[in-house]
């Protein structure tokens, strides 16, 4: 009898603890979903501010979305977003982009961001913490009828779109990026 009750309780606790992460694994899922669907969300917006993004999506080896980066500055400032890396218009990892900057700054600011990589070089160094932005690296303002003509610079292509917020800047820095796997 006590090794039939001992039995049903590890039963009971295997079953319990199965459930756990099975409803783990399911949040964990649908967050992965829905941070895909908001990296969606924000190509689409680029595409519908400047139709000539789709072309350079379509085009693109790979690319890296953030639809929300939140960024702001008392002399000093920093930013910060999460995203997705997409190759071949699937995706493929979580990314993480943090910025710090020095100058004459002033305010806060959302935006989103979407890097793209026109060749399988520069994608590799994306993913392998190698990507230099250099000094002359900018980012390009998406509006309609911005000038798209020339993007790249090494292979890397930064597209950015004011959500909200005022910035007043005149500074340097540089942003880093990371590739993290899914947590599936």
């Amino acid at each position: 009898m006590k090794l039939q009750s001992d039995f049903l309780k590890k039963l009971a606790t295997t079953c319990l603890v199965m459930v756990l992460f099975s409803l783990a694994s399911y949040a964990q899922n649908n967050k992965e979903k829905d941070r895909i669907a908001k990296c969606e969300e924000t190509k689409a917006a680029f595409i519908e501010s400047n139709k000539k993004m789709k072309d350079l999506f379509d085009k693109a080896y790979g690319y890296a979305i953030s639809p929300g980066i939140g960024k702001g500055a008392v002399g000093v400032g920093g930013a910060h977003g999460d995203g997705v890396l997409f190759k071949g218009g699937q995706p493929m990892s979580r990314t993480t982009m943090s910025q710090v900057t020095v100058g004459f700054q002033l305010g806060g600011q959302s935006y989103m961001e979407a890097v793209l990589f026109q060749d399988e070089r520069a994608y590799n160094n994306f993913v392998e913490g190698k990507l230099k932005l250099a000094a002359q690296a900018s980012a390009v303002a998406v509006t309609e009828g911005a000038s798209l003509d020339a993007p790249y610079n090494d292979g890397v292509g930064i597209f950015t779109m004011v959500k909200g917020g005022l910035m007043y800047e005149a500074s340097v820095g540089g942003q880093k990026f990371s590739v993290n796997e899914w947590k599936n």
